[in-house]
């Protein structure tokens, strides 16, 4: 659909200077690190869950996964329902009140900090910093991608265009804001992103005649399934896939365990815990963080299989026929080609929203993580918000390249990909830590370890997604993946997770030598 030129220069100048008017309060408030890197731990409730949620929601969970549930169906909603309950309530209940408490006790302003003091181990710290640094441009580029494209799809303008126009922009309020401008922003996002997928729900029934009709139709269309697909497991775009099936393992392992039980781990969501008040402010955000996820995921795998009605009824396609082939071109296909002009525009600044809350806290995490946790302490330094700075740029310039040279297709998987990674390192060290009053240096050393080094191996040479493209397994033993079906689509996570726990659960009785709070304070 043509967008007026004018119209959209318009709204989009008006929200630029509103988001930049927002990152100029976060840059006056910042007067020292501890503002700049955990928002001077004051940060209101309201603001806490809309930046949580806008952090958590990027355009992965909109464009990725909505155009994966359009390929898959709606046994994505088992995804909307671990978001709810593991990465609100559980989040903010459990894990949310403990990083907050440790992280003022131990004076801890960034993840591997965090968990560095918490087993008075610079070790870790070097060691997670290390995986964030490695990992987290995956994530930042699928982010960047879904933004660009959409922006490409929209207005005609050319990828690189688009791609280098938004990450600057982002990258401008982060660098000179911090974490007030940063969380401040993704408010004001959030509060788009609501709207706009609201809007988007209700326009979709309307056009397709309305719930009953368009559910109807989708289930109809069942006889449809291609032939691959049936091959892998899939009943239909409103039914679960066969129970043990190559398709059920990659929905279930990768897709729904992978970012809702993922969640708990990511830093740039933890670090969101320490921005808070006191443990009333977090109680308050549950609510309203569990709205906003409702709305954002339950709308995006509720619309992506819709969309094959459409297509079908207009075009006489499957939606991924219809998008050439690219899940990622799903969603801002049927945008462009369903909504009314003023919708288009819309939903052009919820995409934008969308990818620029969460790209603002994974440039801000990165370049804590490279300059702060990383170089300032290899150089015996305090943290320093121009090294952080510096940091920000070098994490956006990687990631802009991963952006360019990474396939279709790619937004959901390279999420999971990194939640993954973090899940399976991270996630028992960190809760043995958390709730631990002498936790064990030695049995979350080499959790992490067996964590990230069973998480790789699985990659490299059993989960078939990965292994065939990286080829390194082919390259070795002239095989794609050395298990067979359906153990190849088990995800890495599961696999990376388990060894974790079950290293972290032996070696804990036998360490004798728990770390002590004194120790915990010593580490600097």
């Amino acid at each position: 659909m043509a967008v007026s030129t004018q119209l959209l220069v318009g709204i989009a100048v008006i929200y630029l200077a509103m988001i930049l008017g927002v990152g100029y309060y976060g840059y006056k408030k910042t007067k020292s690190a501890d503002d700049y890197m955990v928002a001077g731990r004051n940060t209101p409730p309201i603001v806490l869950a809309l930046s949580y949620g806008a952090t958590f929601i990027s355009t992965s969970a909109i464009v990725g996964f909505g155009g994966m549930a359009a390929q898959y169906g709606m046994s994505l909603m088992w995804l909307t329902v671990l978001c709810i309950v593991v990465g609100v309530i559980i989040a903010f209940i459990f894990f949310g009140k403990r990083v907050r408490r440790k992280g003022k006790e131990l004076g801890a302003m960034t993840y591997p900090e965090l968990l560095g003091k918490i087993f008075a181990s610079k070790k870790i710290i070097y060691g997670i910093s290390i995986i964030f640094v490695a990992s987290m441009p995956l994530y930042t580029a699928a982010v960047l991608i879904g933004g660009a494209r959409f922006i490409e799809t929209t207005l005609g303008i050319p990828y690189m265009t688009a791609l280098l126009g938004f990450a600057v922009i982002v990258a401008l309020y982060v660098i000179i804001g911090g974490l007030i401008a940063v969380m401040y922003t993704d408010a004001v996002q959030a509060a788009i992103m609501f709207v706009g997928m609201g809007i988007l729900l209700v326009f979709t029934y309307i056009m397709l005649g309305g719930v009953t009709a368009a559910h109807s139709a989708l289930e109809a269309m069942t006889p449809l399934v291609p032939d691959n697909l049936i091959a892998m497991g899939m009943t239909g775009w409103t039914s679960m896939p066969e129970f043990g099936s190559p398709l059920w393992m990659t929905v279930i392992t990768t897709l729904v365990l992978g970012v809702g039980i993922g969640v708990l781990s990511q830093p740039q969501l933890a670090v969101r815990f320490m921005t808070a008040k006191d443990g009333k402010s977090l109680n308050r955000a549950v609510p309203m963080g569990a709205l906003f996820i409702v709305m954002m995921t339950g709308v995006a795998f509720t619309v992506g299989p819709l969309t094959n009605v459409y297509f079908m009824q207009t075009s006489g396609q499957l939606a991924l026929e219809a998008a050439g082939g690219n899940a990622d071109s799903v969603i801002p296909l049927f945008i462009n080609s369903a909504m009314p002009e003023l919708f288009v525009i819309i939903f052009m600044l919820t995409l934008l929203s969308a990818a620029m809350s969460t790209l603002s806290s994974l440039l801000h995490t990165m370049g804590t993580t490279l300059g702060g946790d990383l170089f300032s302490r290899i150089k015996g330094a305090k943290y320093s918000v121009r090294a952080n700075q510096a940091g920000i740029g070098i994490m956006l310039l990687v990631s802009i390249l991963l952006a360019v040279v990474m396939p279709g297709s790619i937004i959901a998987r390279a999420t999971a990909m990194f939640m993954g990674l973090c899940t399976a390192a991270l996630l028992p060290a960190f809760i043995h830590g958390i709730i631990s009053k002498r936790p064990s240096r030695l049995a979350a050393t080499w959790s992490i370890f067996a964590g990230a080094a069973g998480w790789l191996l699985w990659t490299v040479f059993a989960h078939t997604a990965e292994s065939s493209a990286l080829g390194i397994c082919n390259m070795l033993f002239g095989v794609n993946t050395l298990v067979s079906s359906p153990w190849c689509y088990l995800d890495p996570l599961v696999v990376g997770t388990v060894l974790s726990v079950i290293v972290l659960l032996i070696l804990l009785p036998l360490d004798k030598k728990r770390v002590t709070k004194e120790e915990q304070m010593a580490l600097q």
